[in-house]
């Protein structure tokens, strides 16, 4: 049986923990890749990411390598190649800065790995994913952006602490886009079956929520810079349904047409991950506060998606 293949542009923070956590999950092969400037950082990681093989009882192979041409064959390519958002940076500055970078990413994939399905990490999100699609030319079902999985999970975990209950007991579901855009659900969160609106009042509720929108501010906060470890565990999430073929129901910026009646646009939605990529969506009936909550994250999306086309028309 053929093991999967997988890339990962980008071999920063976030690029180097999704290697690590695909290969600790022995989901297939791995190629870390980066720019030519940074070849020996991406080889240096994939190395002695591949040394833990032994000891963690894992035989993925692991390389890292600056050359696309290393990328062939992946069954799933992860794009977390990009700038972050520096002091005195405006919203468009980042935007044409990582709209350029993820532009080319996705070209080299088109190219080198055109049967594979592409996750985009880089942001701001929304913007990103519309770029790799526009720029590969894959059919939307290959191409998705994460963001729901790592939301979903702050939010699980700030509501277990609240609980003192495990993790593993909390279902929730998101919806919208990343931080503030997040439209969150408590009528849909429960705790092994139980409302989570019937263990704990609104105001806790709320207070896990608005932790769950600034959870990626906080840890900047905290130790000047963005997070990681769950960012990459979450695509990875995405990554092992999709190897797998499992099926899961994952939150997702995948493209939604008449679905929850977006009219053509990325955005976060309970998505079927498996080996064809988003397979399908999962609606559901919107109420009130929720439709409209999750209307003004769609027009925010929409905003993005207007920038992006203003300033690389070829991407209209």
């Amino acid at each position: 049986m053929r093991r999967a293949k997988i890339a990962v542009i980008g071999a920063g923070n976030v690029g180097a923990t999704c290697a690590h956590w695909a290969a600790a999950k022995e989901l297939g092969d791995i190629v870390l890749l980066d720019i030519p400037d940074r070849d020996g950082v991406a080889k240096g990681k994939a190395l002695d990411l591949l040394c833990c093989g032994p000891i963690e009882r894992f035989d993925s192979r692991v390389v890292g390598t600056s050359d696309y041409r290393d990328i062939a064959g992946s069954d799933v390519v992860v794009i977390t190649a990009g700038l972050p958002r520096k002091p005195g940076m405006s919203r468009d500055d980042l935007i044409e800065t990582n709209v350029k970078i993820v532009k080319s990413v996705s070209e080299q994939v088109a190219e080198h790995a055109p049967q594979s399905i592409v996750i985009v990490v880089s942001n701001p999100l929304d913007a990103m994913v519309y770029t790799a699609w526009k720029a590969t030319g894959f059919p939307t079902s290959r191409i998705m952006g994460q963001a729901g999985a790592l939301d979903v999970a702050r939010f699980r975990a700030f509501l277990a602490m609240e609980l003192g209950c495990s993790v593993e007991d909390i279902s929730a579901l998101l919806l919208g886009g990343h931080g503030d855009d997040m439209v969150p659900l408590p009528r849909l969160t429960s705790v092994h079956g139980i409302p989570i609106t019937d263990l704990l009042p609104r105001e806790k509720i709320d207070a896990c929520v608005e932790r769950a929108k600034v959870g990626g501010g906080e840890i900047v906060k905290l130790m000047g810079t963005s997070a990681y470890y769950a960012p990459a565990s979450g695509t990875i999430q995405m990554v092992e349904a999709i190897v797998k073929d499992k099926k899961r129901i994952i939150p997702s910026a995948a493209y939604c047409d008449r679905e929850f009646g977006v009219g053509g646009y990325f955005v976060g939605v309970p998505a079927v991950l498996g080996s064809a990529g988003v397979e399908r969506i999962v609606e559901f009936k919107l109420l009130g506060d929720e439709q409209r909550l999750f209307a003004e994250s769609v027009s925010h999306v929409k905003d993005l998606v207007a920038v992006v086309q203003r300033m690389f028309p070829e991407l209209a």
